[in-house]
């Protein structure tokens, strides 16, 4: 076997992006298993802290997948006592789901969590760096949402005018601009 062959998606940018999300996930993961949840259980207690008590739909479409898949990390959650579910005063086919005290600990660890492996992600990165990175793969997912079907929304929070502050005359970011 020739080792100087180089794998043949070493020029990808999809193939590198497959691998620093697995490799981000398998970090994450983890840490997450250190606090007795598995991955995705964050993104619900991360959702429900961040906006607080939401139905199952909302909560579906912030995390951008179908209602029976949040019900089934809710019911998890639930019985792990992190969230709690009640029916809609006077529509009881709607249910909110919102966090415990202990959802609300669980939330506000894995935030100090999610802190520390992006640190570990972003390493040697400077400002400029970060932001550009985060402008161009929200730029990436919104591509490739629009191919999907997927909701776009929330992929672009930043003005169209500028990234993240940074110079328009920049050539590489002009033309992406």
């Amino acid at each position: 076997m020739d080792t100087d062959n180089k794998h043949p998606g070493t020029k990808s940018v999809g193939w590198a992006l497959v691998q620093a999300s697995r490799l981000h996930r398998s970090r994450t993961g983890d840490k997450l298993s250190e606090l007795g949840l598995f991955a995705g259980q964050e993104q619900v207690l991360q959702a429900l802290g961040n906006s607080g008590p939401m139905t199952m739909g909302e909560l579906a479409a912030i995390l951008r997948v179908r209602p029976p898949t949040a019900s089934k990390t809710v019911s998890r959650l639930s019985a792990l006592k992190l969230v709690e579910r009640h029916t809609e005063p006077g529509d009881a086919r709607v249910v909110r789901v919102k966090l415990t005290k202990e959802g609300k600990r669980k939330a506000a660890a894995i935030d100090a969590l999610w802190d520390e492996v992006e640190g570990e992600l972003l390493q040697g990165f400077d400002n400029k760096d970060r932001k550009r990175l985060r402008k161009l793969l929200r730029r990436a997912a919104k591509n490739l949402a629009g191919f999907t079907g997927a909701d776009q929304t929330g992929f672009e929070t930043e003005s169209d005018d500028e990234v993240d502050g940074l110079e328009a005359s920049e050539p590489e970011l002009a033309a992406t601009a």
